[in-house]
C-alpha cells in the first residue's frame, strides 16, 4: 500500500466515525453495538462449549486479524476474567488498537494441560518456580517464536516508538524460559495446530484437549438499533 492510498484510507475511517457518530442517539447506538460484538466475542473465549468446559486458570492466548496475522500474544492467570475483557478493552489495550471486529481467530491454550507430557525435570521447575513464573516463560518463548508485531514494541513518553529486543530481554519470563524447553515445544505445537484450524462452517469455536480457537470472524456483527 501506498502512502496515499493509506492516508485516503485513514480519512475514509475517520469519515465513517463521523457519521457513525453524528449525534447523542448514534452515539449510543454505535456503544450499544460495539459492546454487544465484544460480549459475543468474550463469551466464546471463556464459557464452556459443547464438550470444552469453560476457559479458567493459566492460558497462553493470541489474537490473529485477518490482514496482519499474528497480532499480539499474552497469558493469564485468570483466563476467565483476562479473555472476557479482551475484546472489551477496559483493561487491555489490545482491542483500542485493533477492533474485535476485525479478528480473525484468536487461539487459546490451555497449557497446565501439557505438563504431563513434559519432562520430569521442567515439570519439577514449575513446581518451584510457580505459575504465575512459568506462564511468562512460555509467553516469552511464543513471542520470540512467532515475534507479534504488537509485542516488539513499546511506547516511549515522548510519543513514539521504540523496538523490544526480546532475545535479549532480561525479563523475568525471559531468565525462567531457559529451564522449560520441553514444556516451550509442546506448547508452540499446540499452537501451531489451533492457528493452522481451519474456521468450521457455521461455527465460531473449536475446542481440543488443550485449548481453544475461536472465530470472531464467523460471527455477525449485530444491527445496532
Amino acid at each position: 500500500m501506498d502512502d496515499q492510498t493509506y492516508e485516503d484510507a485513514y480519512e475514509a475511517w475517520r469519515s465513517a466515525l463521523t457519521t457513525l457518530l453524528g449525534d447523542a442517539p448514534l452515539l449510543a447506538s454505535w456503544q450499544e453495538r460495539r459492546y454487544r460484538f465484544a460480549h459475543r466475542v468474550g463469551a466464546l473465549l471463556t464459557d464452556s462449549s459443547g464438550e470444552g468446559p469453560a476457559m479458567t486458570g493459566p492460558v497462553l492466548y493470541g489474537v490473529f486479524s485477518s490482514g496482519a496475522g499474528l497480532c499480539y500474544v499474552g497469558q493469564t492467570q485468570d483466563a476467565g476474567r483476562r479473555l472476557r475483557d479482551l475484546p472489551v478493552g477496559e483493561s487491555h489495550h489490545l482491542a483500542n488498537t485493533v477492533p474485535p471486529e476485525l479478528w480473525e481467530r484468536v487461539v487459546v491454550i490451555r497449557w497446565p494441560l501439557l505438563l504431563p507430557a513434559a519432562p520430569a525435570d521442567e515439570q519439577a521447575a514449575v513446581n518451584e518456580m510457580g505459575l504465575e513464573a512459568c506462564g511468562l516463560a512460555l509467553e516469552h518463548m511464543l513471542q520470540i517464536e512467532t515475534a507479534p508485531p504488537l509485542n516488539s514494541r513499546r511506547r516511549r513518553s515522548a510519543g513514539d516508538w521504540q523496538p523490544r529486543n526480546l532475545a535479549r530481554s532480561r525479563s523475568r519470563g525471559a531468565l525462567r524460559s531457559q529451564s522449560l524447553p520441553g514444556l516451550g515445544d509442546l506448547a508452540l505445537a499446540a499452537w501451531k495446530s489451533l492457528a493452522e484450524r481451519v474456521p468450521p462452517e457455521d461455527l465460531a469455536v473449536v475446542d481440543t484437549g488443550a485449548g481453544r480457537v475461536v472465530f470472531p470472524s464467523a460471527l455477525e456483527t449485530p444491527q445496532g438499533s
